[in-house]
């Protein structure tokens, strides 16, 4: 990695992972992921963990096929078109007004701005969504990478949570008029 992949801000656009690209996915199809999507996605996108994620949010587009807006893109890097991660919200607004965000940087593209790129544009479109006044974040205690990403973005830690599958995970807030204010 050179000094100026650092120097300069990464943007990245999102492409929607259909509820047919999710299950390929899920079920270890790369082919035909990346055909239903319309780009190349990476190995990483049918990973152990990849796999488990896209099968749960396969189901929950089956379920309510209305989530779609709300979970699961593919992360292209601009203006080059390389697919760098996923990223999302874990679902549409809660009754209180709060939606969750989720992202991963494919491991080559780690440590570039990438993880950075998605979270800035995760939060712009929770802020100009009416019905989200919260914006969550979970990150496992020992993930400082991920620590290190919110850092900046306005967000408080909030208390704590037990996950079966990831451990400890520390909860982290920020209000949806905060976010306002900062792209202002």
């Amino acid at each position: 990695m050179n000094s100026e992949s650092l120097s300069t801000p990464k943007r990245v656009r999102f492409v929607e992972l259909s509820a047919k690209a999710l299950r390929a996915l899920a079920d270890g199809d790369l082919a035909g992921g990346s055909a239903e999507a319309g780009v190349a996605l990476d190995e990483h996108f049918v990973g152990d963990r990849a796999r488990r994620i896209f099968g749960y949010r396969a189901d929950q587009l089956a379920e309510n096929p209305s989530v779609a807006p709300w979970i699961a893109r593919a992360a292209v890097s601009e203006p080059d078109g390389t697919v760098v991660g996923d990223a999302g919200f874990h679902g549409p607004p809660d009754e209180a007004g709060m939606v969750e965000v989720g992202y991963t940087v494919v491991p080559g593209y780690r440590r570039q701005g990438y993880a950075r790129a998605m979270l800035t544009a995760l939060l712009v479109r929770a802020a100009t969504e009416p019905g989200v006044r919260t914006v969550r974040a979970t990150i496992r205690s020992d993930n400082h990478a991920s620590m290190a990403t919110i850092a900046g973005f306005g967000f408080t830690r909030v208390g704590e949570q037990g996950d079966e599958r990831d451990g400890l995970e520390i909860v982290f807030e920020v209000p949806a008029d905060a976010i306002q204010a900062e792209q202002s």
